[in-house]
């Protein structure tokens, strides 16, 4: 079976998990009047991530999408509003920051353009008068297919920001992807957020984990909120060793990923019923089903039944997500069965 469904599924290799060295682990939770936490590998993790986004401090979560909440809580009071578009992932699926249970935020929703990618017009109107707090942006963007936001188009988001005094916040759970297609820094990238999370365990590889970096007055008060969420964990190096490795030594790796998924766009690239995005930027494909006639679910299931396991997630649409344990024999075999399921329709 190929498994595309997400790159949550890479495994990670045994020399990752030898990274773990049980003489690093300490009390990550306890934390000292600097706010550093006695797991010597969790905090060789967040300084080795400051390191490479050039930001002063980070701190190490469990997983993105408690990071995005702590992060969007620290910059919010209930009632703020925030601006995001209806696609993205702290909208349509994390959401505990809009709940009138929890975070009680308000959304105000910006669009896209016709590359997935936010439409500054669209911005521009929500800030003037808005009486916006925060300004969430997500590189790349997950459901818009993988889209990347680039340097120009984030000078002139930070720009309109400014002028409006909008904080922003980056989801950037695949930001390493973004910058292979990008062909830039990943400096360069989050020079131009006020906070931005990244995840440890999608392409890189780590069995779990993200990092929340941002400046060090920020972070001081993500720490208490962390708390509170229950993100506070105790032998954190366990999981922090891997993400570390990751790192150091998975970075490089991406842009295989990216290629891959290209290729297989091209392979399956057509004008029948199964329509693949128009522009592959990153590791994600979004196949357009709907002259199919079939559910997203059924096609997913047909799919299944001839090896390849891929997931529905908006409508109409399916995405395939290519990783590190996918190959390009993987990817070469994933197109032959979509031409071969198109065939049969």
């Amino acid at each position: 079976m190929i498994d595309l469904r997400s790159d949550t599924l890479s495994i990670p290799t045994r020399e990752m998990l030898e990274s773990i060295k049980i003489e690093d682990l300490g009390d990550s939770g306890r934390l000292d009047r600097f706010g550093r936490g006695e797991d010597r590998a969790v905090n060789e993790l967040e300084d080795y991530a400051c390191s490479l986004l050039e930001k002063e401090r980070a701190v190490f979560f469990s997983s993105g999408t408690l990071a995005n909440n702590a992060a969007i809580l620290t910059h919010c009071k209930p009632e703020d509003k925030v601006l995001v578009d209806k696609i993205q992932h702290i909208y349509k699926t994390e959401k505990a920051v809009f709940s009138s249970k929890f975070g009680q935020l308000q959304p105000v929703f910006y669009n896209l353009d016709e590359n997935g990618t936010p439409c500054l017009e669209s911005l521009e109107k929500n800030l003037q008068g808005g009486n916006i707090k925060l300004l969430i942006l997500e590189n790349s963007h997950n459901f818009a297919g993988g889209t990347c936001i680039g340097l120009e188009k984030l000078r002139e988001i930070h720009k309109l920001s400014k002028k409006h005094s909008v904080l922003i916040h980056m989801d950037g759970a695949r930001i390493f992807n973004a910058a292979f297609s990008l062909k830039v820094d990943l400096r360069e990238i989050v020079k131009y957020v006020d906070s931005v999370m990244f995840c440890l365990s999608k392409g890189l590889g780590a069995p779990m984990g993200s990092l929340l970096l941002g400046n060090s007055a920020f972070i001081g008060e993500v720490l208490e909120v962390k708390k509170i969420l229950g993100g506070n964990m105790r032998q954190a190096g366990v999981i922090a060793a891997p993400g570390l490795y990751a790192l150091k030594n998975n970075i490089g790796k991406l842009k295989m990923d990216n290629e891959n998924a290209k290729y297989f766009g091209n392979m399956v690239k057509s004008n029948g019923k199964i329509r693949v995005q128009g522009n592959i930027e990153t590791n994600i494909v979004m196949l357009d089903i709907e002259k199919t006639k079939l559910s997203t679910e059924e096609f997913c299931e047909r799919a299944k039944e001839k090896g390849l396991y891929i997931r529905p997630v908006l409508e109409n649409k399916v995405r395939l997500v290519f990783y590190s344990d996918i190959s390009r024999e993987d990817t070469i075999r994933a197109g032959e069965i979509i031409l071969n399921l198109e065939s049969e329709l």
